[in-house]
């Protein structure tokens, strides 16, 4: 029997999501602090605190400080015709980088942001100056807590995890619960109770893709 829902992997920490993950939709509608550099006709209307005494089409005046959706922002985002300039959340403002640098495990992230690595990537489609130090804080973070992650997954055999989970931004839930099935999966073959033992997923993955960069 097929299962109803085929997880479809992320595309968030390339350059643009993927609109057939979930995991993708739902971190595009995460809010972005922006300000308008130019009047914006229309917007007014879902900012009518804004829009107030807008003669003209419910016009978003210019300088205007709003949160809008990610999906929006990088619509309207355009260098050349300056529509709007984004604020960086401050999660990755450098007084926070400074904490992931110190000690990133420390950080309960999915409370700070449950898709951080996902959005911090897409934030650097907005040529901010601080986009090396944004990326740079990324990688870091991830290497920092990639370990800590791993080391309990592959210790936590038929216990509680889920204060440990709870910290952890969604990528990070995705790999302990890899972690978590290949432990699983080893303690079932190693009592027997496994028929054979099957390729990881990953294996299986790289296999079709590079059938397929064969066959193009």
């Amino acid at each position: 029997m097929s299962e109803a829902y085929f997880r479809v992997e992320s595309g968030a920490l390339g350059p643009e999501e993927n609109f057939l993950s979930l995991d993708d939709i739902l971190m595009s509608h995460e809010k972005l602090p922006v300000r308008t550099e130019t009047p914006i006709p229309r917007l007014g209307a879902f900012f009518l605190e804004r829009s107030a005494g807008a003669e003209r089409d419910h016009e978003l005046p210019q300088g205007s400080k709003i949160e809008l959706p990610l999906w929006l922002a990088k619509g309207l985002f355009d260098n050349k015709r300056r529509i709007l300039s984004v604020e960086l959340p401050k999660i990755y403002q450098q007084a926070w980088r400074t904490v992931f640098s110190a000690d990133a495990n420390v950080v309960d992230l999915h409370k700070m942001g449950p898709h951080f690595y996902g959005f911090g990537s897409q934030l650097l489609h907005f040529d901010s100056p601080e986009n090396a130090d944004i990326s740079q804080s990324l990688l870091q973070t991830f290497i920092g807590r990639f370990r800590r992650i791993m080391d309990s997954s592959q210790n936590a055999y038929n216990e509680d995890t889920s204060a440990l989970v709870a910290k952890l931004d969604e990528m990070e839930r995705g790999l302990f619960q890899t972690g978590q099935k290949g432990l699983n999966d080893f303690q079932c073959w190693e009592k027997g109770q496994a028929s054979q033992i099957t390729a990881s997923s990953l294996v299986q993955n790289y296999k079709k893709r590079k059938f397929t960069n064969m066959e193009d």
